[in-house]
């Protein structure tokens, strides 16, 4: 293994760790979500690592198309801002409406009217939107930091490096989700539990707005 391999399969995971540790778009939505709706512990986790999946995959795949193909990679950070600012305003919009659905319910449930059909629909739907947003995001560092450098070593080093970010990146967002579910379990909460879909909103929302305007 050479020195700069080396240098590189450290700084993927570094990147990897802080990336996801400073940027709370990569957890906060599966711990508020989760509380919100009462999730079991291994349905957040699964959802957290399946939307994982899908934002390392979908950098993966455009940086290998993109060394494949030769592109400059002026190009591909493009492509990688644009999807940046696509998902960040997702996230906005989402928890807007989100909130906005959970005073919804409130008032309805303040005023003893049921509306089972409409909830249990917004549940099957919230996971699907939150993979879909996910999908979207990019991992920004991944290909101009990491892949460029990596395929310059050899094939195996990109597959190397990119790996170790996508482990490290996988294994911090499960371990924030974990350590927030786990912390909010001895807090007393009740008090917010009629406010706790508008909260999750809020959040989500006040997320979005910090990857799109603070570039977290």
């Amino acid at each position: 293994m050479t020195q700069e391999l080396q240098i590189l399969l450290i700084t993927a995971a570094s990147i990897g760790f802080f990336h996801t540790l400073m940027g709370p778009d990569h957890y906060l939505p599966f711990i508020m979500i989760g509380k919100a709706r009462s999730w079991t512990f291994s349905k957040v986790i699964g959802l957290t690592l399946v939307c994982g999946i899908g934002h390392i995959l979908s950098s993966v795949i455009l940086g290998f198309i993109g060394i494949a193909l030769e592109v400059q990679l002026a190009k591909l950070e493009f492509i990688e801002s644009f999807r940046g600012n696509l998902a960040a305003w997702a996230f906005i919009a989402f928890g807007l409406i989100y909130a906005l659905w959970g005073v919804r319910r409130w008032m309805q449930k303040k005023h003893h009217n049921h509306t089972h059909g409409k909830i249990s629909e917004s549940g099957n739907i919230t996971p699907w939107v939150l993979f879909i947003i996910f999908a979207l995001g990019p991992c920004e560092p991944l290909i101009p930091v990491l892949m460029y450098p990596a395929v310059l070593e050899s094939t195996q080093s990109l597959i190397l490096v990119t790996s170790v970010f996508g482990i490290t990146t996988l294994l911090t967002m499960t371990v924030a989700v974990l350590a927030a579910y786990f912390g909010l379990s001895f807090v007393n909460l009740k008090r917010y539990e009629h406010l706790s879909h508008p909260i999750a909103g809020m959040v989500i929302f006040l997320s979005g707005i910090a990857m799109q305007f603070l570039g977290l």
